[in-house]
């Protein structure tokens, strides 16, 4: 089965203590889409402007990423950039350029509205809300989200998480929306505010899931060397759904070892600037880190 993803198309310029990138590959739709397509097809769903390099249009081609739904109008595309510290979970923004997606209006072509896995990858709640009105009885839908929309749009983020099978958040963010200083108390509120599953993304601490089958513990693959942590989370939820469409029976069933997947493949985003890493994985590679991560946690 496909994966219909929309979120952000960018242009990330990113600089750390030893290196910078400008206008790389980036967003948080690009993160996903990517990271999904190695395991089912992908069905992209955003906007760029006519400075898009075509070699990003290729790559995505090249992952047979569907861009049906990808919209080119005239103007800039989305750019951000960001500076990180020697202690990569610290970062500021530098610029924040919006260009042609601060219109977007997401239109689904007809063949994608009955994409059976959906992800509403990070972008304001209005419009992952605008994308599920469009959408004919998906089979599971998980939204992603950010501290910022808690800010600045928290009805609109309520009135979209009732609707979600799925709900995807940091531990700060759980926090924040709960006002509960433990996880687990404010996983307990987030369900009484709709979705059955629940996944806090910890970093390098892994990631916590609530489901109707209870807790799971994801373990973060371990890295010695992080060279940029952007679009590690939308690579987790990418990958997970990706493999989650592929996968026979219940989302239940499945669910926890998609969660494992989703950990190597961000951890694969971390060795590498934007999606410079990722998009030159192949699949046994992955195969080949879920194999270890299954030995450094077993007992």
């Amino acid at each position: 089965m496909s994966v219909l993803i929309v979120g952000s198309t960018a242009l990330d310029s990113i600089k750390t203590p030893n290196a910078e990138n400008p206008r790389l590959l980036g967003g948080s739709a690009s993160h996903a889409a990517v990271a999904a397509s190695f395991f089912s097809p992908v069905k992209l769903l955003g906007v760029v402007g006519e400075d898009f390099p075509r070699r990003y249009i290729q790559l995505y081609e090249r992952l047979g990423i569907d861009l049906e739904g990808l919209q080119i109008l005239p103007g800039k595309t989305f750019h951000w950039s960001g500076e990180y510290e020697l202690n990569m979970n610290h970062r500021r923004t530098l610029l924040t350029e919006l260009g042609v997606f601060e219109t977007f209006n997401p239109t689904l072509p007809k063949q994608h509205q009955d994409t059976p896995f959906v992800l509403l990858a990070n972008i304001a709640p209005s419009l992952q809300y605008h994308v599920l009105e469009q959408m004919r009885r998906p089979r599971f839908v998980v939204a992603d989200t950010m501290d910022l929309w808690l800010n600045i749009a928290l009805p609109d983020l309520l009135k979209l998480i009732k609707r979600v099978d799925g709900f995807v958040l940091n531990d700060s963010e759980a926090h924040q929306l709960t006002k509960e200083d433990n996880v687990f108390a404010a996983i307990k509120k987030i369900h009484k505010l709709g979705p059955k599953y629940i996944v806090i993304k910890k970093g390098s601490h892994g990631s916590i899931l609530s489901s109707p089958a209870g807790y799971f513990l994801c373990p973060a693959y371990p890295l010695g060397k992080v060279v940029d942590p952007t679009g590690a989370g939308d690579s987790f939820a990418g990958a997970m759904m990706g493999y989650l469409a592929t996968a026979n029976g219940p989302v239940d069933d499945h669910i926890r070892r998609a969660m494992i997947y989703g950990s190597v493949v961000a951890a694969f985003c971390c060795e590498g600037f934007g999606l410079l890493r990722t998009a030159r994985l192949k699949r046994p590679l992955i195969e080949q880190r879920v194999k270890e991560l299954e030995a450094f946690t077993g007992f």
